[in-house]
């Protein structure tokens, strides 16, 4: 009797990458509750091993997926805060980023709300809240003191999940507004 014919193992280097992505869209769509290792592995058409070769655990993946996020968000801003000639433009700029950057796209804003309600239970993922709130904070510094830079941080996170649990969230010329009054 002949042995069993061995299926071929399929070659995909991109792999790792397509479950971080693949995580973002499942937390996304379902939230992170619903992000499973069968959830992601299902979305990502893979076998449910692949997760457990690729990451330790869950929080892991998510930590991968978040920080990709946050990695995104973060490098927008600083751009935007980089092109700023001076206070003034970095204080439009700030509110140009609130608004169409983080407010402006449902999923970013999903993602953003999703991963601080899961960073208030898991420090893995406070550690990629806090690092996205440094990296913020270093880019304000370009035009406001650190102290400042600080409030206005806090202010733009709470600024962001007012949007996404107000039935009537500020306006564009409303979160200037508030910006201009504090760091104005």
């Amino acid at each position: 009797m002949s042995a069993p014919a061995r299926r071929a193992r399929r070659h995909d280097p991109g792999r790792r990458d397509r479950l971080v992505d693949t995580a973002l869209d499942v937390v996304a769509e379902q939230g992170v509750t619903a992000a499973t290792h069968r959830a992601i592995a299902r979305a990502a058409d893979v076998p449910l091993g692949s997760l457990t070769y690729h990451f330790a655990s869950l929080t892991e993946l998510l930590a991968a997926a978040f920080t990709r996020h946050v990695d995104t968000v973060a490098e927008r801003f600083d751009e935007r805060m980089r092109a700023a000639p001076d206070r003034a433009a970095a204080l439009q700029a700030l509110a140009e980023h609130l608004t169409d950057d983080l407010l402006g796209s449902s999923r970013d804003l999903v993602l953003a709300v999703e991963l601080y309600v899961a960073a208030a239970r898991d420090p893995a993922l406070r550690e990629v809240t806090q690092d996205w709130m440094s990296r913020s904070r270093r880019s304000l510094e370009r035009h406001l003191d650190p102290i400042t830079a600080r409030e206005v941080d806090a202010l733009v996170e709470g600024l962001v999940l007012h949007s996404a649990l107000s039935t009537d969230p500020m306006t564009a010329a409303q979160i200037h507004s508030a910006l201009t009054r504090l760091a104005g």
